[in-house]
This record gives C-alpha cells, structure tokens and sequence, in this order.
C-alpha cells in the first residue's frame, strides 16, 4: 500500500483526525482525542504503527515480517507496520479497521453514543 493510499484510508475512519504533535514528519490520526495510528518514514521507508491486542500482536510478528514491535510505543499493544509491498491484499486495511475499533471501544460510553449519532454507525 502506498503512503497517501493509507492516508486516505486513516482519514476516512468516522470523525478521524490529521495531527503533527511531534513535528511535521509523524502524521499523527486520532478519533476523540485518542491516537489510533502514526504514519511516520524510517530508514526511507514508510511505516505505520496500530494499536492491536496483544496476543494478535505477537501472532502476526510471527507471521508477517513487515510487522514489528512498536517503534516508541507501548510494544505490548502496538505494532510497526512496514509498507514494504510484502502484506497480502486488505491486510493493513484490516489492521487498521481492527486499531480503530480497539480506540473507539475505549472511549467511554458517552463519547461512543455521541460518535455513533453523529455518524449514523454503530460502535460497541
């Protein structure tokens, strides 16, 4: 996938927002205040780190080798994800679906009501 491909899809998540906290080189995609991605280039490749259960962490470490431990971030519920080409179809796109949803299910219940009125989707 390439880098403005996974822009685009980080900012077609309901109410997501682009943010440059740490500069102008992480791009920084946040629902509710909550981060739920950081599209940052290291060594002159583009990567991406999600949120992610940690068991499903380690399993796709292992299974993908474009997946890595977080790279400053919690490495328990967090993964690097190189855009190397080397992921199947949909995959990334899976992993971010699933680290938005782990953001979204920790927010309280109030900021999940008003997220799911004012997109007309259901958040649980």
């Amino acid at each position: 996938m390439l880098e403005q491909t996974l822009r685009a899809y980080l900012s077609s998540k309901p109410e997501a927002i682009e943010d440059y906290p740490f500069g102008p080189d992480a791009a920084v995609y946040k629902v509710q205040g909550k981060m739920f991605a950081l599209v940052f280039v290291q060594q002159g490749e583009c990567r991406v780190n999600l949120k992610c259960d940690p068991q499903e962490a380690m399993e796709l470490r292992h299974v993908f080798d474009a997946v890595l431990p977080g790279y400053h971030m919690n490495k328990r519920h967090w993964n690097t994800v190189r855009l190397d080409g080397s992921l199947p179809p949909g995959e990334i796109e899976r992993m971010v679906d699933n680290s938005y949803r782990l953001v979204v299910n920790g927010l309280t219940r109030a900021q999940r009501r008003g997220l799911a009125l004012r997109t007309g989707q259901s958040f649980r």
